[in-house]
């Protein structure tokens, strides 16, 4: 049974093990930084398409000891890369590694390049191109300490990249962390979902998404598509259940909103390119002056920080008066403000209920809980 592994945003294991448990992934355990976990290609498929949180679904080819570069060389040579892919398909090769005893990264990079290729020269006189850019096969090495694991990447482009948000401001979050958020918030479709500080909208269309279950890779491609081993009619049939599964797009209870009128302009670009236009209501609005547009229901935020927002003091001042803001306005309504500026917890004047610590890419994040009780700075 081919083994798996689903990098996703630090923090966010514990999520992404219940999702591919839900899906019937077998051997599913959660590492830091990802899940690792078993099944047939029809679940690789699955996973692919449906999940929200996972960056990647890597196959695992193949996992071992080795002491020197000759053994890294020797390991990948080995391997039948010509059952996997066709040697007109171009390749990337990506390395990583914690606590690699090895010089250079780059070195063991072009190494495995150089196996593969001579694999394939081996194999029928040719060799297949390396495209840095946009290339048909991934291949992932990974090191930590004495092993070395080697993967084919399912996936192709990152999973975040959903194929519906084409438009961008400055410091956006990945589709896939937001995604996370909404479901650490405990959002479900039909509560109320305000995002105040919407910029390209990203909460926003994941919300709408998970509302219409449309499911996150059911606009895009995938790198299992030019594996040797890809069964057209199995997907196909997958992708038109998902079709016929989606909902009509309609009024939703999620409202998003922002400060700029470009950042707002974007969003509704992105809602409009996805089908979602009609489901969110935008407007420009301060965070501060805004009124909840329900009696309860779930904010959320990214919250600027120094590169995006600029200067410190400007925060120092936002934060009281956001707190004040949620005290006065949004009474019966629980907050999640996700941060990487540790100085909130001393200026919002409210006490989080729950601090759940999430990485933004290399940045070390918080994401807060505030249950709102008018007028008061006490923990709910």
């Amino acid at each position: 049974m081919p083994e798996f592994f689903a990098p996703c945003p630090r923090g966010l294991e514990a999520v992404l093990l219940g999702d591919l448990t839900a899906l019937s992934a077998q051997n599913a355990r959660a590492t830091e930084g990802g899940v690792e976990f078993s099944g047939d290609w029809a679940l690789c498929y699955r996973a692919n398409l449906e999940s929200r949180i996972a960056s990647r679904i890597l196959w695992r080819v193949k996992e071992t000891r080795y002491r020197t570069e000759q053994d890294i060389y020797k390991a990948v040579f080995e391997l039948q890369w010509q059952r996997w892919f066709d040697v007109s398909h171009t390749i990337r090769v990506n390395t990583t590694a914690i606590r690699c005893p090895l010089k250079s990264l780059e070195f063991i990079t072009l190494l495995v390049k150089d196996a593969v290729c001579d694999r394939f020269r081996e194999h029928c006189n040719e060799r297949p191109s390396v495209d840095t850019l946009d290339p048909d096969v991934r291949i992932h090495v990974f090191i930590e300490d004495d092993k070395l694991m080697l993967y084919l990447d399912t996936s192709g482009d990152a999973l975040f990249k959903r194929g519906v948000r084409s438009h961008t401001n400055i410091a956006p979050i990945r589709e896939n962390l937001a995604a996370g958020i909404l479901r650490m918030s405990g959002w479900q479709p039909g509560t109320p979902l305000l995002d105040p500080m919407c910029g390209s909208g990203t909460f926003l269309i994941e919300a709408a998404q998970m509302s219409l279950n449309i499911q996150p890779g059911i606009a895009r491609g995938f790198g299992f598509e030019k594996l040797k081993n890809f069964d057209a009619d199995s997907w196909n049939r997958m992708r038109e259940q998902a079709i016929a599964a989606q909902l009509p797009a309609k009024p939703l209870d999620i409202y998003g909103s922002d400060l700029y009128g470009d950042a707002l302009k974007t969003a509704g670009r992105n809602l409009e390119e996805a089908g979602l236009a009609e489901c969110v209501e935008l407007k420009q609005a301060n965070v501060l002056e805004i009124s909840a547009p329900a009696e309860h229901g779930i904010l959320v935020a990214n919250l600027p920080y120094g590169e995006r927002m600029g200067e410190l003091d400007e925060l120092a001042e936002l934060y009281p008066k956001l707190g004040d803001a949620l005290k006065k306005k949004f009474g019966g309504w629980t907050a999640y403000l996700f941060t990487a500026d540790k100085a909130i917890l001393k200026l919002m004047r409210l006490s989080p209920s729950r601090r759940t610590p999430l990485f933004n890419g290399a940045i070390e994040c918080r994401l807060l809980e505030y249950k709102i009780v008018s007028g008061s700075n006490r923990r709910a």
